[in-house]
């Protein structure tokens, strides 16, 4: 069964929060496909990828490098259900929701307060399924994260 995180952010940027779920997801031993349509997006997302940590970096790509199928985080502008990476979970960073995430064992739905009733009603669909499994995560004051309503 699919499971669905919704992100909501109402703190900070995608280009914050993804780079903290990219190291879980690695530290796991996952593979992650992050699809965004905007160029700006995914060079921003590029951009925190490399600096999270001045110690070290998230190692990434893009899609379409010649190096696509050995990167255990593949940043792409198009959600391809088979990624050439062979990720299961997927981060879906500018908001916008994909069916073909369905396929995938584990998304990450990005968004702000812009995509707020987009969300919403997404989640209401989901909820009617037996197939799917829907989480809802918001952030507090501090930037802990908290599953709940």
């Amino acid at each position: 069964m699919p499971r669905i995180d919704f992100y909501r952010l109402t703190r900070d940027p995608v280009e914050r929060v993804l780079p903290a779920l990219a190291t879980r997801i690695l530290a796991n031993g996952d593979r992650l496909l992050v699809v965004a349509a905007s160029a700006m997006r995914r060079q921003a997302i590029d951009e925190a990828l490399w600096t999270l940590n001045r110690a070290s970096f998230l190692p990434h790509g893009h899609a379409g490098s010649p190096d696509e199928a050995i990167e255990p985080i593949l940043i792409s502008g198009t959600l391809d259900p088979s990624p050439p990476n062979r990720a299961s979970l997927l981060a879906l960073a500018d908001g916008e929701w994909r069916d073909e995430a369905l396929g995938f064992e584990r998304t990450f739905l990005l968004f702000d307060n812009s995509r707020i009733d987009d969300a919403r009603a997404l989640w209401r669909a989901l909820a009617a399924r037996e197939d799917v499994d829907n989480r809802f995560w918001k952030q507090d004051e501090s930037g802990r994260w908290s599953e709940g309503p």
